[in-house]
């Protein structure tokens, strides 16, 4: 295996040298083949358990579901993100069937560029990171009995951001893995789970609405720091859609509206080295002349960058 990474590596530090011109169809074919190994390592660290973030959900799981067996569908569905078959995990295998076909971009720039993307999002200490946002939200349901990880608690998070309360499942808000910004006939965008995420609806009984959610939303690791890594370009797009139809709504009444995005939210601890370095947008990600990889380093992010806040209870 460790011959495998020094390939791997070999590869990129070739890659970075590399000016993007003719080549381009060369280094497209080359980085599919990338992400395809690191994909497939990734699965197969979340079977063997070596994923720290994914194991904890397990376990957070199952006291859990001992405690509120009402509780057992939407905790099982959240637990899916410790496995291959979770929302997340399939959608990078989805966003890297996508960016096999030319005709889904604009032009080859735009298709390596998301390629690279999906290398880093594929990336343990960032998949760890990832996890944090279900992980927290069966914390959070806890009421205190489980440590949040890789996040401050929630009462100082809230006093930090000068958040709303948008009730169980809040970190996963604004991530099109568990759902999707609907509009009403008023014109109004509201966030709509997929399937049984909708239990979340029943634990908190009223809508969460766009312009309201984007005003006064707390910290999750998706909206903050890893929502350019864990987004296609498509639902990226979506994204700035309901943005530019609320802003249009607000300039209307000659009111102002800010981007839920335009301003990071305080809340994160001891995110891996890789979290803390990436692009927060695709112009940023950009405006570096190379491409930088923590491939070798795959097994460092069990250590450090994985610690819970507080320990296994009392999170609150």
């Amino acid at each position: 295996m460790a011959r495998i990474f020094i390939r791997i590596v070999g590869v990129l530090m070739l890659l970075s040298l590399t000016g993007c011109g003719d080549d381009t169809a060369e280094r497209i074919a080359q980085w599919q083949q990338l992400d395809n190994q690191r994909l497939s390592r990734l699965s197969q660290m979340l079977d063997n358990g070596e994923i720290r973030n994914a194991m904890l959900l397990k376990q957070y799981v199952q006291i859990l579901k001992s405690e509120r067996s009402e509780l057992t569908p939407l905790l099982e569905q959240l637990e899916l993100d410790a496995t291959n078959n979770g929302p997340m995990f399939t959608s990078l295998k989805q966003r890297l069937s996508d960016a096999s076909n030319s005709a889904n971009f604009p032009d080859k720039s735009a298709q390596l560029l998301e390629l690279q993307n999906i290398f880093e999002a594929a990336d343990p200490s960032q998949y760890n990171d990832m996890l944090s946002d279900p992980l927290n939200v069966v914390a959070d349901m806890s009421n205190g009995k489980l440590a949040r990880v890789n996040a401050i608690s929630q009462e100082a998070s809230k006093l930090a951001n000068d958040s709303e309360s948008y009730g169980a499942g809040s970190q996963l808000v604004g991530n099109p893995a568990y759902g999707q910004w609907r509009t009403d006939s008023s014109g109004t965008s509201f966030w709509a789970w997929y399937g049984m995420y909708s239990m979340f609806n029943n634990l908190f009984n009223r809508p969460i609405y766009y312009d309201n959610w984007s005003r006064h939303r707390d910290y999750s690791y998706y909206n903050d720091v890893g929502r350019y890594r864990y987004s296609s370009p498509d639902q990226r797009k979506a994204q700035d859609s309901v943005y530019q139809r609320t802003k249009k709504r607000f300039d209307s009444q000659g009111k102002r509206f800010d981007s839920p995005y335009a301003k990071s939210r305080t809340g994160s601890s001891a995110l891996s080295r890789q979290s803390s370095s990436s692009p927060k947008t695709a112009s940023s990600a950009r405006s570096s002349n190379t491409f930088r990889s923590n491939y070798a380093k795959d097994s460092s992010f069990r250590n450090s960058s994985s610690r819970t806040s507080r320990g296994i209870s009392r999170g609150k």
